[in-house]
């Protein structure tokens, strides 16, 4: 092995990646590829030609398995990245921009995996032509496929692949195509290979993996001198505004964009990766792919636990001592910054640098001027100052991540480079083979060539497979330079729509146009608020730029869809009978089509079919409890605040027991549509 480390140390290519590395840190990342290759080819034993075998894994996966997995694709490269953005930006309380989608998580698992699971399909655009009719529906599902498997995962790829990119900068000293090819290699080839089974199964460990590297990354921060330890980071005067989990309540231009807009609105209106109203996604096709209803709301029960409430805080430790070791400038000292940068000497060279980011086109004479006044305006100049190499274009507020993770000593240095690399693959291998299923399955297979064998739909896959991460390399190294803006960009184009794919279940009203339209609206609002609104301009002393582009895009898109389903005929009976009977959502919605069917001599109802809604309502609302309670005792005892800490605990205990012994009654479904 040494005479190995000694070889690639020699490299002529001279990345600079075995110059970081131990001996000790190369083995254990050389162990982490090795399991990833048993995994592999295990999985690729396994799996058959048949498209649900590849993309479902054969239905057969159990829930604690689908839950790690669900876990493991949402704990992506970025996601640390993010979540240290968020909170050197405006503290913990920033988080609420995606905790605010626990209420999102908690309807999927009590009211909408069972009826995901219910309908046999193969990926959740199948759902457009069970649920709609006609033409309307074809389209909906093909343009879905190519809208969401390619466009929307190439920008998820994309966002991704730039925290690689970060990360390879900061501790390698990378250049950002090396970081994208040696990221993609790994990751494309197994998920090609194993298809879902193998991603899954590589998602438990990488999993594993991951948890244990963000906590001793977190550990490592508190080790330093600068730190002092846990109660050094919660004492430290230079953070004391960052501590807060609800953002101040005085200052409405505070809370009620970080709080209010989150929970009121965002949860509901916007369709998010991952975080769908009423589920869908990859998330999804998890769920489609347990071996019945009941694991499928384990697994996304599990999946909101973990997600909310145990993985957010090593993260949030080391945003936090990011803070202390790399100081923000001053308010005074990044309006003195920004304020030179726009004088008449110096602007035309400011807006020439930031136009590419490209130091050595700048004259020499007012280069280092520029750059440095550059960071003090980002507020980022202790950063730039300890890592001047690092490209402007990258170095954000978001980089402190892989910036602290560089001061971690030798053997845990490489399991944390192992738990970003495990990060990276286990998102990127689920959306590759999450795109890659509505390209094959909802394009391919349905529009292009609906006789192709099972062995040619894999070809196809596998295909398929490498575009979408060509594509998504690509867009990492073109467009985009944060992953606060990717999170923002991502938010903004599923606006409005989410109220749609909350109420098709439960109203026979809604139909194939009105997703169309919503889904049209929502594009085209996102493209006038990026490219013809001026940035700014719709800001005011209460709510910021972005978070106004949000609420005009629901107003406008909600607006546009509520019209449009009361201008609009509903499906036609027969559709609308066939999806109930396959779904059985029950509830009001729907009373028109069961009192028309009886009337035609038709049963639609089963003999159990008492709607369970009210208690599943309930469900959500114990299981928000839970798990917030869990969150927040967790963040008190990391701040040295045990009492609150443990009050919140004895709630979280006491509301899971009420909510297990209210989920227990629940009426559930087997694999042969009988009730467990």
């Amino acid at each position: 092995m040494q005479s190995l480390c000694y070889i690639l140390r020699r490299n002529p290519l001279k990345f600079g990646i075995m110059a970081s590395l131990s001996t000790i840190d190369i083995v254990i990342i050389a162990l982490f590829f090795a399991v990833i290759v048993l995994i592999t080819k295990a999985a690729s034993r396994r799996n058959k030609n048949g498209v649900e075998d590849y993309f479902l894994g054969g239905r057969q996966m159990p829930w604690w398995l689908l839950g790690v997995s669900m876990v493991a694709c949402t704990f992506s490269a970025d996601t640390p990245n993010l979540v240290t953005g968020m909170v050197r930006e405006a503290g913990i309380a920033k988080n609420w921009a995606w905790w605010s989608f626990l209420i999102t998580g908690m309807a999927t698992v009590f009211i909408f995996a069972k009826l995901w699971r219910r309908t046999g399909i193969v990926t959740d655009l199948e759902f457009y032509e069970l649920r709609y009719s006609g033409k309307a529906a074809s389209f909906l599902r093909g343009f879905r496929a190519i809208y969401l498997g390619l466009f929307f995962n190439v920008l998820i790829i994309g966002s991704v692949t730039l925290a690689a990119i970060k990360i390879g900068a900061v501790i390698f000293d990378l250049k950002p195509l090396y970081t994208v090819i040696l990221g993609s290699i790994a990751v494309v080839i197994y998920t090609a290979i194993a298809g879902f089974r193998g991603v899954v199964w590589a998602d438990f460990f990488q999993y594993i993996i991951a948890m244990l590297g963000a906590v001793v990354a977190a550990v490592s921060a508190l080790s330093l001198p600068e730190v002092g330890g846990l109660s050094g980071l919660v004492n430290n005067a230079e953070i004391a505004d960052k501590l807060n989990f609800i953002p101040d309540l005085t200052d409405p231009s505070v809370f009620i964009p970080i709080l209010i807009i989150p929970i009121a609105v965002q949860w509901w209106s916007v369709w998010y990766p991952g975080s769908e109203p009423g589920g869908g996604g990859y998330m999804c096709q998890k769920m489609l792919s347990a071996k019945n209803e009941k694991h499928a709301v384990a697994a996304n029960l599990f999946f909101n636990f973990a997600h909310y409430a145990l993985r957010p805080w090593p993260w949030i430790i080391v945003a936090l001592a990011s803070l202390v070791i790399f100081k923000p400038d001053p308010v005074e000292v990044r309006t003195a910054a920004t304020a030179e940068l726009q004088s008449a000497e110096l602007n035309p060279y400011y807006q020439q640098f930031t136009a590419n980011f490209d130091e050595s086109a700048l004259p020499e004479s007012v280069r280092q001027k520029v750059v440095d006044l550059y960071f003090q305006k980002q507020g980022l100049s202790s950063m730039h100052k300890a890592f001047p190499t690092v490209n402007a274009e990258y170095l954000r507020d978001d980089t402190a991540y892989p910036i602290m993770i560089t001061k971690t000593g030798k053997g845990w240095f490489g399991l944390i480079i192992a738990s970003l690399i495990a990060a990276y693959m286990s998102t990127i291998g689920t959306h590759l083979n999450w795109g890659a299923s509505y390209l094959v399955n909802d394009f391919y297979k349905r529009f292009v060539n609906p006789k192709a064998s099972d062995k040619k739909l894999r070809h196809v896959a596998i295909f398929c497979t490498f575009i979408l991460m060509v594509l998504g390399g690509l867009t990492s190294l073109t467009i985009m330079n944060s992953a606060t803006q990717a999170f923002e960009i991502l938010l903004l184009s599923g606006a409005g729509t989410g109220a749609v794919y909350l109420l098709r279940w439960f109203w026979w009203r809604v139909n194939a146009v009105t997703e169309i339209v919503s889904m049209c609206a929502a594009a085209i609002m996102s493209l006038i608020m990026v490219f013809a609104v001026p940035k700014g301009c719709l800001a005011n002393s209460v709510l910021d730029h972005s978070t106004m582009s949000l609420l005009v895009t629901v107003a406008v898109v909600s607006l546009a869809w509520i019209i449009t389903v009361l201008a609009t005929k509903p499906e036609n009976e027969e559709k609308l009978r066939e999806f109930y009977k396959v779904a059985r959502p029950g509830g009001p919605g729907w009373k028109v089509v069961l009192l028309k069917a009886k009337a035609d001599g038709v049963e639609l109802e089963a003999d159990d079919a008492k709607w369970d809604m009210p208690k599943q309502i309930l469900c959500v609302f114990i299981g928000i409890i839970t798990i917030y309670a869990s969150l927040f005792a967790g963040g008190y005892f990391v701040l040295l605040k045990p009492i609150p800490g443990v009050i919140l605990s004895v709630i979280a205990i006491a509301s899971a027991v009420a909510l297990f012994k209210i989920a227990s009654k629940l009426k559930l479904m087997d694999k042969k549509n009988t009730t467990i």
